[in-house]
């Protein structure tokens, strides 16, 4: 079997003395995982850095067998973030949950292309708002889309919060989520409160059921807005 495709680096781990195993979120292939030779050498180990943009040829003898992968960077996306920990954060959190989650060899097409939309917004002053947004569209995506507006019970004005309850489950949820607004300004409380809010319904109907461990790098995410 023999394609190329661009792609999302998700995950790499050593593999041998100068090879990685990788997963990619392809645009095309969903989630695929590979081995790259020389992927401990200089030149590939540069742009070989979660999150980056590849260029991908695969190629295995062997369905049944992990195959091998050719990269070729296409746009550095992580070094333009290292200086900030929120946004370098917010990429890791991002590709962890789709590592975690995205079965292989799947066909996330609307996913990948949320993902080309979330990082041209990086750069904007809502950026966080985006990437809230968008949690709640890979929920979607992954089967379980809610309308938080007919779940409102009641209002608590203290704290602009909405009281849902979702399968049997209480959440606390930001008024601007539950009428699908976008605020120009959003405070650091009302991000942790959104962001806290995700986590749990992530947590309590993907990860909790499946045994998979909620991933550190999101969790870091929300401290940093704390």
């Amino acid at each position: 079997m023999n394609w190329e495709d661009e792609a999302f680096l998700l995950s790499k781990r050593k593999f041998r003395e100068n090879a990685n195993i990788i997963n990619v979120f392809t645009s095309t292939r969903g989630k695929v995982s590979g081995i790259v030779y020389g992927g401990n050498s200089r030149k590939i180990r540069n742009y070989l850095q979660i999150g980056n943009k590849i260029h991908v040829i695969f190629n295995s003898k062997n369905e049944n067998r992990i195959g091998y992968l050719k990269t070729e960077l296409i746009e550095p996306i992580s070094p333009k973030y290292f200086n900030d920990k929120k946004k370098i954060s917010c990429l890791l959190s991002l590709t962890s949950l789709l590592n975690l989650l995205l079965p292989e060899g799947q066909n996330y097409n609307h996913i990948y292309s949320s993902i080309d939309k979330l990082i041209k917004n990086f750069d904007s002053n809502n950026w966080v708002v985006f990437y809230i947004y968008w949690e709640l569209y890979l929920i979607k995506e992954l089967g379980y889309g809610i309308n938080l507006k007919n779940l409102v019970k009641n209002l608590d004005s203290k704290d602009n919060l909405i009281k849902v309850k979702i399968d049997n489950d209480n959440y606390l949820v930001p008024y601007f989520l539950t009428n699908n607004e976008f605020p120009n300004i959003i405070t650091d409380d009302i991000v942790v409160k959104s962001l806290r809010f995700i986590r749990l319904l992530m947590s309590n109907k993907f990860f909790m059921p499946n045994n998979i461990i909620f991933p550190k790098s999101r969790v870091l995410l929300e401290n940093y807005f704390n």
